[in-house]
């Protein structure tokens, strides 16, 4: 009886934030710390806290459907970091990629999917099979006309990325027979910007991590310079919509209550009576 009345009240509350979140100023990027899925493994009393990442793979897709709603057409999910690679234990790291490959990887790349994948991160530290699905499914993708873009970012750490771009830019120029006082000269952050992982994208203007973690763990350093950030304390696989639309309906009223500010700061004030 508890648990229906508690499902009831669920619902109608979450119906009442997607209410108020009508005709607001929603992200065109969102983009998500996936944190916590052993933490909540534990939490639910299973024996292999490793289980975590099954449901926190399945729980993706869920996301991604509820972006869908709202029309967010750009999400960058991180996945897992250079250092999660080099530093955790062999067979959480192979029950990870297996985890993407079977779950993430293959829904995401069926024919009938909303979602282009792009690839973010240093494919050379994932295994092989996990690193030819990847390709596999960003290919698959790429000609399907989909309106929505997914970064996985995988093998990923936001200062290799930004030492990436600008040795990717620099020799770029040099190829073209430019030198380093000239390059040096017309460098600019639109430059570099272009040879990020997000080349052609949206910067995110919302950054959510999980798990109650308050950091960016190298994520996005160069992309998320200005993004507002919103740490939500449950665990990944227990992420729900009304977290999902908590963050929205947050990011809505800073976003808003900026643009107020700044638009006072516009204003003349008036010559005062004499």
């Amino acid at each position: 009886m508890l648990q229906s009345l508690g499902r009831v009240v669920y619902a109608v509350y979450g119906r009442g934030l997607r209410v108020r979140l009508g005709g607001a100023r929603l992200p065109r990027h969102v983009a998500m710390v996936m944190d916590g899925n052993r933490r909540w493994a534990r939490q639910m009393g299973f024996e292999d806290p490793k289980i975590g990442h099954r449901y926190g793979a399945e729980h993706l897709a869920e996301v991604l459907g509820w972006c869908v709603e709202v029309d967010i057409r750009h999400v960058t999910v991180f996945l897992a970091s250079v250092d999660n690679m080099r530093k955790r234990e062999s067979d959480e790291v192979d029950n990870l990629m297996r985890m993407i490959e079977e779950v993430i990887v293959r829904r995401l790349s069926q024919p009938t999917s909303l979602w282009r994948l792009h690839l973010a991160g240093r494919l050379d530290v994932l295994p092989d099979s996990t690193r030819h699905a990847l390709k596999l499914a960003e290919e698959s993708t790429r000609d399907t006309g989909a309106k929505f873009h997914l970064n996985i970012a995988i093998g990923y750490d936001g200062r290799e990325e930004i030492v990436n771009a600008v040795r990717s830019l620099l020799e770029k120029e040099v190829r073209a027979g430019h030198d380093v006082e000239d390059i040096a000269q017309r460098l600019t952050p639109d430059a570099i910007a272009g040879h990020l992982y997000t080349s052609g994208q949206p910067d995110p203007e919302l950054v959510i991590r999980t798990s109650g973690e308050r950091r960016m763990s190298g994520f996005l350093l160069w992309q998320a310079a200005y993004s507002e950030l919103h740490f939500c304390d449950v665990y990944w696989p227990g992420f729900r919509k009304v977290d999902f639309l908590r963050a929205l309906r947050s990011y809505a009223a800073r976003t808003s209550a900026a643009e107020r500010e700044n638009t006072q700061l516009r204003v003349w004030p008036r010559k005062p009576r004499m």
